[in-house]
């Protein structure tokens, strides 16, 4: 834990705390020099802290691409104490991956340990050296890239350890879920644009948008900043709103009533050829202070009047931060 080692920046101060080197984050991400990590063990010390914070490790990082597990720090035997996201674009994904939030319990005094092995596209996380988490498919796709520590409202680190694997096991948590049957695996998406919730959007406008043809994960979830990137990002809940449009397109022999079973992140406005049909608000603590804001594909419904032969689903989908997402099927 020496300066001479890390990638310095603003919010990092080096100093003697405790018997002990240690680095003081008060916000942000930094990395070590010249290391390049791949498999292996990732291990540092957090000191003890109630305030609202957030503490972690990053690693696999690309430009503004990375994986990230952190303990927040004032979420001590709660549900989502420890989370796993992959960092897009800068921006963080945790309300699309309920699957990856642990309860625990951090000490009140002294130093908390938290450990990351990651294995080819599986990770295991510990914390004071017991397994909290198994994360099955690391999402970004990157086997190596930067490593470092993530802080956000500041936290003191110390013993910042990196040990290499080169030859590693494929880990028996890892998964090759199959699609289920009726989930949209592809969409058309344009790129982001900020949004103004008092300006009225031109349907005729979308058809005259540029769309890329993305795929989603085997769940059906389209993680959309990893697609593309926003006009404002990095800045939590400080972003300014931004949107895409995605569509999907129904082909019937005839007319009939279809179900779309579909959820969101953060905001969405559904068309049915041309005309909306569905407005809602899923963001982190719109229905309370303890709202989360997470996704699920049972939790909304829409009996779609469909039209014989060709019709379109077009989906406005808005965010500020913590994860920009869509996931349907049609039944």
């Amino acid at each position: 834990m020496n300066s001479s080692n890390w990638n310095e920046t603003d919010n990092s101060v080096f100093e003697r705390f405790d018997n002990r080197e240690t680095l003081v984050l008060s916000s942000g991400r930094i990395t070590v020099k010249g290391q390049k990590f791949t498999n292996g063990t990732i291990e540092v010390d957090v000191f003890a802290n109630s305030i609202r914070s957030f503490a972690g490790i990053t690693f696999r990082r690309q430009n503004d691409n990375m994986e990230e597990v952190y303990m927040r720090m004032h979420k001590s035997s709660q549900v989502d104490a420890l989370q796993y996201t992959p960092i897009f674009n800068n921006e963080s994904n945790w309300q699309l991956f309920r699957e990856y939030q642990a309860r625990v319990s951090f000490k009140k005094i002294g130093w908390n340990t938290l450990r990351v092995e990651v294995n080819n596209e599986c990770a295991e996380v510990y914390l004071n050296d017991e397994k909290v988490m198994s994360i099955d498919n690391l999402r970004t796709n990157q086997n190596t890239g930067e490593v470092g520590l993530f802080a956000l409202f500041s936290n003191r680190f110390s013993n910042f350890k990196i040990t290499q694997k080169d030859t590693v096991e494929v880990h028996k948590a890892c998964s090759n879920n199959p699609t289920k049957a009726n989930v949209i695996t592809q969409w058309e998406i344009t790129k982001a644009k900020p949004y103004k919730e008092k300006e009225d959007l031109n349907f005729d406008d979308f058809l005259k948008e540029k769309y890329t043809t993305v795929a989603t994960e085997r769940s059906g979830l389209l993680p959309i900043s990893k697609y593309i990137r926003k006009t404002f990002s990095g800045n939590f809940e400080e972003n300014e709103e931004d949107y895409t449009i995605v569509y999907t397109t129904i082909d019937t022999d005839q007319k009939e009533t279809r179900t779309f079973s579909f959820d969101y992140s953060d905001k969405i406005i559904v068309y049915l050829n041309g005309e909306v049909i569905f407005k809602g608000n899923n963001a982190f603590r719109a229905k309370g202070i303890q709202y989360m804001g997470h996704i699920n594909i049972n939790t909304n419904k829409l009996y779609l009047p469909l039209e014989k032969g060709l019709n379109k689903i077009h989906c406005v989908v808005i965010d500020k931060a913590n994860g920009w997402g869509i996931i349907g099927k049609l039944e």
